[in-house]
């Protein structure tokens, strides 16, 4: 298993970019370059990455391909399909979107995002993109989300079956999946469940922690790992399980000193589970 999370300092060459992640402690790291970037840039950085031992985990797609403008679709899809390219080339672990939602809001919610409807324009929308690209050593994956699919273990599953492509996988973001408060005093029952049906799949994950208030009515609100409910001790061992190589991505946080906490919370944990970050 990989900690890793963003880099926050300025890096500008395959070499500033090592120090910065070595500097955290990361074993992972975000890809740092945009689509347009070009071959020999990208391939600079793919050595930089596997001279130091840094596992590249995933380069971000986010965007609405679900958008109900056609143009604005039609951009988002454009930019997935040049990201899992990157992805690929770079030898990111996996690309990364959100399915996209059917309102004005590229993360939703929107009415008609968990329809059947819905459901088979995704399979339509993916298919799409892993045929165009024809990924050789990366995967597209969808990020799992409260209210859109994949919204849980059985929808993610339906998905991978659906679009039926050697190339899609799945992407954990647990955190998200955590929309109740029978959910959120249960989460090693989660975590369990994620992994014995999707763990052979997942090829990324975020790590974050939720925290359920007490005013009336149900108050969920992402924190820093450590502040919230998400058992990380299951996280971690379930991770371990799957290959060394597996990331554990730190997200959402403001600064540098945030990032830290959250790493150390989490170093803390794993080490006394006796896994090593």
């Amino acid at each position: 298993m990989r900690l890793g999370g963003p880099v926050l300092t300025k890096a500008d060459s395959p070499e500033s970019w090592i120090a910065a992640v070595k500097a955290e402690g990361y074993g992972a790291a975000y890809c740092p370059l945009k689509p347009e970037t070009d071959s020999d840039t990208i391939k600079a950085y793919e050595k930089a990455a596997a001279e130091a031992d840094i596992v590249i985990a995933e380069v971000g797609a986010w965007s609405n391909p679900l958008n109900p403008d056609a143009d604005i679709a039609s951009e988002a899809i454009e930019k997935c399909k040049a990201s899992l390219e990157l992805a690929d080339k770079i030898g990111a672990r996996c690309c990364v979107n959100i399915a996209g939602s059917r309102g004005e809001k590229w993360d939703g919610p929107h009415p008609a995002d968990l329809t059947e409807e819905t459901f088979e324009m995704i399979v339509a929308v993916v298919r799409d993109i892993i045929d165009t690209v024809n990924p050789v050593r990366t995967f597209y994956t969808l990020e799992t989300m409260p209210w859109m699919y994949p919204d849980s273990v059985d929808s993610y599953l339906r998905l991978i079956k659906a679009i039926d492509r050697k190339a899609f996988a799945v992407h954990l973001d647990p955190v998200n999946l955590v929309c109740s408060p029978q959910t959120y005093f249960n989460t090693d029952r989660l975590l369990k469940e994620c992994f014995s049906v999707l763990g052979s799949h997942i090829k990324s994950c975020h790590a974050k922690d939720i925290l359920l208030q007490e005013n009336l009515t149900v108050h969920l609100d992402e924190v820093r790992p450590g502040l919230g409910n998400l058992d990380y001790r299951v996280l971690v061992r379930e991770l371990n399980k799957l290959d060394p190589d597996i990331p554990l991505m730190l997200e959402h946080l403001p600064d540098d000193a945030e990032y830290r906490k959250a790493a150390a919370y989490i170093r803390d944990v794993a080490g006394e589970e006796g896994i090593a970050l």
